[in-house]
């Protein structure tokens, strides 16, 4: 957390003059207070190097802490028992239904044409790589995979 009102802030905001507060007020030095130039840009030197410690130690608790509003909301993320058993109870009874639909799928096309459509579909190959794959003509593998599309459109009527 930074403070804009912190006395880091008010000394580096100001590059002409050394910014403290002291209980009785804000106090303001700039060169005009010293006996040359250099002495001043020596303390100020000094000065925002002290002021950049304090801040960075006071900042460290800070910086490596999570706020409790940030907890809340990570805790109530996490499912509660019961809606995690019905989402596992959910998923597998999809991998189940996907399962049987592939075993029907595969009962219905030949080997060839289940192969050919998994290279294209899942794989992503193109029916010339399928082709040179198989040793084939590519015209007889795309009438492969649109027979193969005829039959799954019927099997899902």
């Amino acid at each position: 957390m930074f403070d804009k009102k912190s006395d880091y802030a008010l000394n580096k905001r100001q590059k002409d003059a050394i910014v403290y507060i002291s209980p009785t007020g804000s106090v303001r030095l700039t060169c005009a207070d010293f006996t040359s130039k250099e002495e001043f840009q020596k303390w100020k030197d000094w000065s925002d190097g002290d002021y950049r410690d304090t801040e960075q130690a006071g900042r460290g608790f800070y910086d490596n802490v999570i706020s409790f509003n940030d907890m809340l909301e990570t805790i109530c993320a996490v499912l509660s028992v019961e809606e995690e058993l019905f989402s596992r109870l959910e998923e597998t009874e999809h991998m189940q239904l996907r399962a049987i639909l592939i075993t029907q799928l595969m009962n219905r096309l030949s080997e060839k044409q289940y192969r050919r459509l998994w290279l294209y579909y899942v794989k992503n190959l193109s029916e010339r790589d399928i082709a040179v794959i198989e040793h084939v003509g590519q015209q007889r593998v795309s009438k492969s995979i649109l027979s193969s599309k005829k039959i799954i459109e019927e099997f899902f009527k």
